[in-house]
């Protein structure tokens, strides 16, 4: 059992003839990912390889049976782009593009609502279960199958605790890349919840930051809820107040949202605190071994 993805996943690309969706296109396929179709307006009855394109994402998935939709779409354009996938059925979307307007992700957000469709992102890395399927731009050699369930707002932190994981032969269940934006598809607490309830999953790692209160829900649902160990890394310890930090969610806006006041709060949820990313890996390491 894996969350979201699996071996049975299959993937549309929207976007697969510009230059980011055609090399990770490339890149999913040779991990093993089942990318059935690429969507791009006027490119129809072409190929990228031997993957089929179509005008519209309705078209693929009558054609293909795509499931799940991965959006390389410019910003400008990406709002629509979201709109079209849901609209036409697909289950899980996972949008990789970044600097998309807030007040179109307002919009896209509440259209949502009234479908049974998911959204991860914008501006994330997207999902990988490893072994099964990668839908994203994360370097797969460096995971590993196993049950460590991970959902975070950094990228290039995910990445590094997944290496420290995996040097250390422990296993990832699924990554979750959540995103870095003020307005997101799904939530922390949404995916945490998934890992709680999936039964390959047996510890759970978020990596939060400076900003928003979606480490907060986390804490609160851990609090009444809570059957597996969580471990948690919150970066920005450092940052000043109203400076945006890497991520434009990642902005202090008052007390709560300063990285030493989610730490003390999820400290006091139950969640296991770590100071330094550094020590992630070791940590989850010895909780395990000792356990």
């Amino acid at each position: 059992m894996s969350i979201l993805v699996n071996y049975k996943s299959r993937v549309l690309v929207q976007g697969i003839t510009g230059k980011e969706g055609s090399f990770h296109t490339q890149q999913m396929i040779e991990y093993g990912t089942k990318v059935v179709a690429g969507v791009t307006p006027k490119k129809g009855g072409t190929k990228f390889n031997d993957i089929p394109i179509f005008n519209t994402v309705d078209k693929a998935i009558m054609e293909t049976g795509a499931n799940v939709s991965i959006i390389f779409v410019p910003a400008s354009n990406a709002a629509d782009a979201i709109v079209e996938a849901a609209s036409a059925g697909i289950e899980l979307i996972i949008c990789i593009t970044e600097r998309i307007p807030v007040q179109d992700m307002i919009k896209v957000k509440a259209f949502l609502k009234n479908t049974s469709t998911r959204l991860i992102g914008p501006n994330c890395p997207g999902v990988i279960t490893p072994g099964e399927a990668k839908v994203g731009i994360m370097p797969g050699f460096i995971h590993k199958k196993g049950n460590i369930g991970i959902a975070s707002r950094s990228g290039t932190l995910s990445y590094e605790v997944v290496y420290q994981l995996t040097r250390l032969g422990l296993g990832q269940s699924s990554m979750v890349g959540i995103g870095g934006d003020p307005i997101l598809g799904s939530s922390m607490k949404e995916i945490v919840e998934l890992f709680m309830n999936d039964d390959d999953t047996d510890t759970i790692v978020i990596i939060g930051e400076i900003g928003g209160g979606t480490e907060n829900e986390v804490a609160d649902y851990v609090k009444d809820n809570k059957v597996k160990p969580v471990f948690a890394f919150i970066s920005g310890v450092t940052a000043p107040k109203g400076r945006t930090m890497g991520h434009a969610g990642a902005i202090i806006g008052g007390k709560d949202d300063t990285a030493q006041a989610k730490k003390d709060y999820l400290r006091s949820c139950g969640i296991n605190i770590i100071d330094s990313p550094a020590d992630i890996g070791r940590t989850v390491f010895n909780f395990i071994k000792n356990k």
